[in-house]
């Protein structure tokens, strides 16, 4: 629900709460003043419901345990926490229904309201319903997509209904019709906006002058309330504004602190403003506001004082450090310092938010200018972890303008190349890492080296586009003068090494390293600070044609394991790259509805280079060419040139299976003259191009393209690249040798995974067998050509081997039109795992759902396909 303060959202609630007969009700409800404390609105949804933590799954539970400080541990990844609060809630259900009411949402602290919304949207079979009540969509993104209910103003007649029963006397018209106009139907202004009147002013029509705006309006009518109010229940009342917790005990410890007598209470209370009972309840989070507000600066000095001296430093340490920081009247070192202390607590529970807040104050605390850059530029980093760059970019202006040491600049150049590089992966990138990494040549050699392959990657990322000192063959020969690698059998280290060697010295003279490098990571036990660098690994696989590598689904399986949802969406992607080469597209469609799925729910996006892949693979034209065009445009805003030549490999291969020789040899030759940057795409164009071009008879440019890719064929002389070199070369021979080439291309590919290229080495000796007249000998392959083709799900390739199979005279039996599923997109999903052999909690984890919605979406799979048991589910 959403609409202006005092609309009636919060009655609207209490109305659901109310009514919600059988219905187990937990609450949450966001303050401002708490809107830096991590997960403190998700521990109020969970702290009724903890004795359920023990049966969520391993992972889930300690994330959930270390985010809400019931477990000290790593830090916990925010998708995992939410993983395990959507299973908390679902646990808790069966018993009876779980209503989830959280009011003033906009003032949840950001994680919370992050985890929250992850869980509404999941909410499927789940005897579970979440009510958020907030101000303006527009300033709570986290909510956008959920169903809503705006609640609007009453109407003239029941606004002037509501202010003749607040009234219960004579009001003069003017009045009347000033606060009706001012109101503007909002049933909390019209109730208590004519409360700070004297009967003499509202009937003698000496009315309120006109206050614009609301909350103002209302404000205003409570604080003419508020100062009728003796002055020590006025001291109180601030004191309860400033606790948000309601903890009364709390509250009467900071009151005696300011000498308040326990009789203040009374008149608040008689008023009807606040109850004093087991919590500390305002009537309405305005008058909260409004005594807030009301308050001088010295008072709410006073105030925050008192309740930092009245917390518990062992119990509640980071709420009395922000009491002290909300008391500091000017620069304050110790609390500067205590609050640095609650940031690291904060972020070692996964509260990065919460984390980057404290900093932020701290540096507003500090006066010594090198300490306060200092921690201005950690404000910024956590700002940027948790995914806030233009915050992150305002403290690092602040930092660079209060003067960073040598070390400290270099720092911040490294904190805004990342920040360019994740948010645009574009062009400005390359050169911000370099002169990043040169700067902390002399201060850390781990992470000048990390951020020199940062480089790399990134210049590799631009490629053509690359903007002036960030090309390739720059950052290359800056990152061989790299200082030396302590431990030169690291993974990540040799990678560099050959990176920079590929870049300078040459495809050759880079593969021994690389291959170095790809069998460290093949080797090595995977930890998530690995992970960063592995799906490199993985495109440096098909960079050196390395089947083994690029097969390997260890990656995947570690990503998912530890629950390291940033990169998973890389680790699927790859995967999804391996499945196409393979020609498992329904493997890589299963995995594209599980990439679809993570970036739903994490927001993070990935590249659409698997899914272009894929669909130029299936040939379905128009699905392809709207990903390539959008692909293209999408590269071109980045400044992504490793994009352009992705979507010009995925139209040639598109083309040629379409047997569209001109339209792919254009769109191979354009893509080909881009430097090579990484992955297949310094062959994988080639090789298009070299078809395509003998295809409409530009032979001197497939001759070319074919002298580049022995290049890389010879230097490595896998299966892999010498298949695909015969049957290149095939494609140029004359008549007497062309056959042995093909024979020679289908041996090499029938010892690898490749299937997609060996049914293609099939299909192009059938074609060239047919145009030698011998016909008998065409249908033997391209009737191999054209099963492969079909079962793997490659449509067009298919129908161009069945259009030629037709020329030899041969019967081709039509495929009839797929049944149309009778299973849901998520249905689907859910069998495919089941019947892989997951547990309904793996599967829940893998598409990021409760444990109880893959039981109801199995139950509706085997009613749909009449069956009963996992064993036929498989069958």
């Amino acid at each position: 629900m959403h609409g202006e303060p005092g609309i009636g959202k919060s009655a609207l609630l209490e109305y659901l709460v109310n009514h919600a007969g059988g219905c187990r009700i937990v609450r949450a409800i966001g303050v401002q003043s708490e809107m830096e404390l991590a997960f403190a609105g998700l521990h109020q949804v969970c702290a009724p419901l903890l004795s359920g933590i023990e049966r969520l799954p391993a992972p889930q539970r300690e994330a959930l345990s270390t985010a809400l400080g019931l477990a000290i541990g790593v830090p916990p990844d925010r998708f995992l926490v939410a993983l395990a609060a959507l299973g908390l809630l679902s646990d808790a259900a069966p018993a009876e229904p779980l209503i989830c009411v959280v009011d003033d949402a906009h003032w949840l602290d950001r994680t919370s309201l992050q985890v929250l919304a992850f869980v509404a949207r999941r909410l499927a079979a789940e005897s579970v319903a979440i009510a958020f009540a907030i101000r303006d969509p527009d300033e709570v993104p986290e909510l956008a997509g959920l169903r809503d209910l705006p609640v609007h103003g009453l109407g003239e007649e029941d606004a002037r209904a509501l202010l003749d029963i607040a009234q219960r006397g004579p009001v003069d018209s003017r009045v009347v019709d000033q606060i009706l106009a001012e109101a503007r139907g909002n049933p909390l202004a019209l109730l208590e906006f004519p409360k700070g009147f004297s009967r003499t002013q509202i009937v003698g029509g000496f009315g309120p002058p006109g206050v614009s705006g609301l909350p103002t309006l209302i404000e205003a009518g409570y604080q003419r309330q508020l100062a009728e109010l003796p002055a020590d229940t006025r001291e109180l009342l601030l004191v309860a504004a400033a606790e948000p917790t309601g903890d009364p005990v709390l509250m009467w410890r900071a009151a005696e602190r300011l000498g308040v007598n326990l009789t203040a209470a009374a008149s608040a209370e008689a008023a009807g403003l606040v109850e004093f009972g087991a919590r500390v309840r305002f009537r309405h989070p305005l008058f909260r506001s409004a005594v807030y507000r009301a308050a001088t600066v010295e008072q709410l000095g006073r105030t925050h004082a008192a309740l930092a001296e009245a917390t518990d430093p062992a119990v509640d340490p980071d709420r009395r450090a922000w009491h002290r920081a909300q008391a500091a009247p000017g620069p304050d070192e110790a609390v500067a310092a205590e609050l640095e202390r609650s940031s690291a607590r904060a972020a070692a529970r996964g509260g990065q938010a919460a984390a980057a807040a404290f900093l932020a104050r701290a540096v507003q605390l500090t006066a010594e200018a090198p300490r306060r850059a200092e921690r201005a530029l950690a404000a910024a980093e956590v700002q940027h972890e948790a995914g806030a760059a233009d915050a992150a970019l305002r403290l690092l202006c602040v930092a660079e303008a209060t003067g960073l040491t040598d070390l400290g600049r270099a720092q911040a150049d490294l904190l805004r190349a990342q920040i360019a590089f994740t948010t645009s992966r574009g062009s400005d990138a390359p050169a911000l890492l370099l002169k990043a990494a040169r700067q902390l040549e002399r201060f850390d050699v781990r992470l000048c080296r990390d951020t020199y392959l940062d480089a790399l990657l990134a210049s590799m990322f631009a490629g053509a586009l690359a903007a002036a000192g960030g090309n390739v063959r720059e950052v290359a020969e800056a990152a061989r003068s790299a200082p030396p690698a302590v431990e030169r059998s690291q993974p990540a280290d040799l990678l560099l090494d050959g990176l920079a060697v590929r870049f300078t010295d040459g495809y050759a003279a880079a593969v021994p390293v690389l291959r170095g490098a790809l069998a460290a990571f093949r080797d090595i036990d995977l930890t998530p600070d690995l992970l960063r660098w592995f799906w490199l690994a993985h495109i440096m696989a098909g960079h050196l044609w390395d089947e083994q590598t690029l097969d390997n689904g260890r990656h995947l399986q570690v990503a998912r394991d530890v629950g390291a949802l940033a990169t998973l969406p890389l680790a699927l992607s790859v995967r999804i790259g391996a499945h196409v080469l393979a020609g498992e597209l329904g493997a890589a469609h299963n995995l594209m509805s599980e990439l679809e799925t993570v970036e739903d729910a994490t927001g993070i996006p990935s590249a659409p280079y698997g899914a272009l892949l894929l669909a130029a693979w299936r040939g379905r034209e128009a699905d392809a060419l709207t990903l390539i065009e959008k692909a293209s445009s999408e590269a071109l805003r980045r400044g992504e040139g490793f994009g352009l030549t992705t979507t010009g490999i995925a139209t040639a291969l598109l083309y040629n299976s379409l047997g569209s020789y001109e339209d792919a040899a254009d769109a191979a030759t354009k893509a080909s003259e881009y430097p090579p940057a990484m992955g297949v795409e310094s062959w994988g164009v080639l090789v298009e191009l070299v078809e395509a071009a003998v295809g409409c008879g530009r032979r001197a440019s497939a001759a070319d393209a074919f002298a580049r890719i022995i290049e890389t064929t010879q230097a490595t002389r896998t299966a892999w690249a010498l298949g695909i070199e015969a049957r290149c070369r095939a494609l140029l021979d004359d008549a007497a040798s062309a056959e042995i080439a093909y024979r020679e291309a289908i041996e090499q590919l029938s010892a690898t995974r490749i299937r997609g290229e060996l049914a293609r080495a099939h299909l192009l000796f059938g074609e060239w067998l047919r145009r030698q007249k011998r016909p008998g000998d065409a249908r033997q392959q391209l009737s191999i050509a054209h099963e492969m083709f079909t079962t793997m799900g490659m449509e067009a390739f298919s129908e161009r081997s069945a259009a030629e199979l037709r020329a030899t005279g041969a019967t081709v039996r039509r495929s009839g039109p797929a049944t149309a599923s009778r299973l849901t997109a998520q249905e689907a999903q859910v069998a495919r795992l089941a019947a892989g052999g997951l547990s309904n909690a793996e599967i829940a984890s893998r598409l990021f759902i409760s444990p109880r919605t893959v039981e109801w979406h199995l139950s509706r799979v085997f009613t749909k396909l009449q069956i009963t048991s996992r064993r036929q589910l498989r069958q």
